[in-house]
């Protein structure tokens, strides 16, 4: 049972709306009103305040545009089924705002991330409130990885700072993360729930290149090719031992080379790695 009606027997004034959700600088209004007879009945609130009226059953706290975070509106009356023949209830009054920018950066890091190190993330969220009822959610694409619940109970809007630890690895190549914050208001409040995503942060990954297998062996064919073409970031530069002249090219013809072992070396600035290439007659 709601607080209102457990004071009902005690207080004969029902609030309709039982709670309200605003939007600060919004429009809000409530009803009051009582089936007994009274002496007065009115608003007390530090906006729409609503002087003691007598000969009306039903009154309205009407605010056009709500300035203040921390309203508490009660309703009175004047009655002898009152203790001490006045009692009130409060209508709890959430204000929220939506915050007026979500930024995603990266912290003390620029240009490229290398592979297998950490860096972190930071999502600012500007101007929101109230706090508490924020969630702010990390992504990497469509993919939730991280969120964050906050329990200050301020009213007033704050600055919030998130940050996410990530180890990318090459997979991670050109992704993009992005953080949003959301603000859950209840049954009451706004649906969907208000959010506001911050812009992508697209990441670059440097890796060294890593060939899928040491060897391979190749049966010498007009149509087969060595393929050394492996994926590395920056680019990888090639080279092949055993050749007569000297070859920058990932891919070389089978049929051009005499049988035998040829190892191709694939190179960035992070590292390399080899593979030998085995060619063999058809018979």
């Amino acid at each position: 049972r709601h607080l209102n009606e457990l004071f009902y027997s005690q207080c004969p004034v029902q609030i309709i709306p039982r709670s309200v959700v605003v939007r600060y600088g919004d429009n809000v209004s409530a009803d009051c009103k009582t089936s007994v007879l009274h002496e007065g009945m009115g608003w007390e609130a530090s906006e729409g305040a609503v002087p003691m009226t007598k000969n009306q059953n039903l009154i309205t706290w009407r605010v056009p545009e709500l300035t203040e975070w921390d309203i508490k509106p009660l309703c009175y009356i004047n009655s002898k089924r009152c203790n001490n023949n006045q009692c009130e209830i409060e209508l709890p009054v959430t204000v929220f705002k939506t915050p007026d920018s979500v930024f995603i950066s990266t912290v003390n890091h620029r240009g490229p991330m290398m592979e297998g190190q950490q860096y972190e993330l930071q999502c600012d969220v500007h101007n929101v409130a109230p706090v508490q009822n924020l969630t702010v959610k990390w992504y990497k694409g469509q993919t939730l990885l991280k969120q964050t619940n906050f329990t200050d109970t301020i009213e007033t809007p704050v600055n919030k700072t998130i940050t996410l630890l990530i180890g990318p690895d090459r997979a991670d190549d050109g992704a993009e993360y992005w953080c949003e914050a959301e603000l859950d208001l209840g049954a009451d409040g706004p649906q969907p729930h208000p959010t506001n995503s911050s812009k992508p942060l697209s990441i670059a990954v440097y890796y060294k290149p890593k060939h899928s297998s040491s060897t391979e062996t190749i049966i010498q064919d007009d149509k087969v090719m060595l393929d050394c073409t492996v994926k590395a970031n920056p680019a990888p530069m090639y080279t092949w031992d055993h050749l007569k002249e000297k070859n920058s090219s990932s891919v070389l013809k089978s049929s051009a080379l005499s049988l035998g072992n040829y190892t191709c070396t694939a190179t960035n600035t992070l590292g390399r790695d080899s593979k030998v290439f085995i060619v063999k007659g058809q018979f």
